[in-house]
């Protein structure tokens, strides 16, 4: 894997580049997809494609589990699996430790779990993780590490931030294949230093990307962004950085705003499947009574099959008939849009105009509650904020 800087914004420090993978290029800053399980849910690779995603996501913890790396790798890694030729980054199971409290036991030695499929006592060292991982054959992959959720107490994020560093080496010195890039996890709670401190700490093993984790897991945005500019002040302008689990489509413009090149979350597609589509109004919620006969799209001018082909009438008709169709127009939509804010930013850099055109976006945007959509804010819509993994 090289990464190549491009450009970088005058005004804010906004970063467009390259990333060169065995699996093709992706064009920073970008949105992952996320294929938990080897599959972006309710669509196609094809139609995943189409909507400008260049690397998607999935997750090694519950690809171990079923069907098992073993027979991943025997049919040829997970690129030819699931049918997906371009790039792939796979997350290590450290969001697990987070998530599943009640289903694990964690010591410096690593995480023993006992599997939600069938309640087997699962262990997971930082070198069976690689082990795994290896035979997935991702073109990024991530070590073992400990997410906190928020608050943390001080005593668990110290003893936290030790395991993952402890887990950082034990991976690194556990990693073979050289067609495959090990990034390093800044994780440390949610006091600036301590992560200053850690993100300096991983600089030193010398990884060739480095992610932020343990951040949107319930603190207030104001936090997660202050941490956020702590951490990417400390690591290598020459170095990918990636901020894990985040994906509300203010929290990439504050993120980018930060150095931030690569983010990740199941968000666009989790509230696709209810309904909920992204615009740049804020989110609209399509099973609201008031588009029962709205002949609009979601959003004119979208290129998406969704908006091309569709109204919200016909839409909001899908869903309450229960039809599985619904969720796949507008998951493919939200994809498309978030495609469209990275490309949008990517743009913007280059021409040294990210500080004004991440605040009108954010303006336009309103409080990631639908302020464009107030006439319908009698009914109830979900919401973007607080945890976004």
């Amino acid at each position: 894997m090289r990464f190549e800087l491009l450009h970088v914004d005058r005004d804010t420090g906004a970063r467009a580049g390259r990333l060169h993978t065995p699996h093709g290029i992706v064009h920073t800053p970008v949105f992952m997809p996320v294929g938990t399980h080897g599959t972006v849910r309710a669509l196609t690779p094809e139609e995943v494609e189409s909507t400008g995603a260049e690397i998607i996501l999935a997750n090694t913890f519950h690809l171990s589990l079923r069907p098992g790396g073993a027979l991943i790798r025997r049919a040829g890694g997970l690129h030819a699996f699931m049918h997906w030729a371009r790039p792939i980054l796979t997350d290590s199971g450290g969001y697990q430790v987070f998530s599943l409290p009640h289903l694990r036991r964690v010591t410096d030695e690593g995480v023993v779990f006992r599997s939600p499929i069938d309640g087997d006592e699962v262990s997971f060292t930082p070198e069976r993780v690689m082990e795994i991982e290896e035979e997935l054959g991702a073109d990024i992959v991530m070590p073992l590490d400990v997410c906190l959720g928020y608050p943390a107490p001080d005593a668990e994020a110290a003893l936290a931030l030790r395991r993952t560093l402890l887990w950082a080496r034990r991976a690194k010195a556990a990693h073979r294949r050289q067609d495959q890039a090990l990034f390093g996890i800044v994780q440390g709670g949610f006091a600036p230093e301590r992560r200053r401190q850690a993100a300096d700490d991983l600089v030193a093993l010398d990884f060739p990307g480095y992610a932020v984790g343990g951040l949107s897991v319930g603190e207030p945005k104001p936090m997660t962004y202050d941490l956020l500019s702590a951490v990417t002040e400390r690591l290598p302008e020459a170095r990918p950085r990636y901020l894990m689990g985040v994906g509300a489509p203010p929290s990439l413009v504050e993120g980018v705003g930060r150095g931030v090149d690569m983010f990740d979350c199941v968000m666009p597609t989790r509230i696709g499947r209810t309904g909920m589509a992204l615009t740049a109004a804020g989110p609209l919620s399509l099973r609201r009574s008031s588009h029962a006969e709205d002949l609009r799209p979601i959003e004119a001018g979208c290129p998406c099959p969704a908006c091309g082909d569709y109204t919200r009438a016909y839409l909001r008709h899908l869903f309450k008939a229960g039809e599985m169709l619904g969720p796949r127009l507008v998951s493919l939509h939200n994809l498309a849009f978030m495609g469209r804010l990275a490309a949008e930013m990517r743009g913007a850099i280059c021409e040294d105009r990210f500080g004004p055109w991440s605040r009108a976006t954010l303006a336009r945007y309103g409080d990631g509650v639908g302020r464009g959509n107030r006439p319908d804010a009698a009914e109830p819509s979900g919401t973007l904020n607080g945890s976004e993994a």
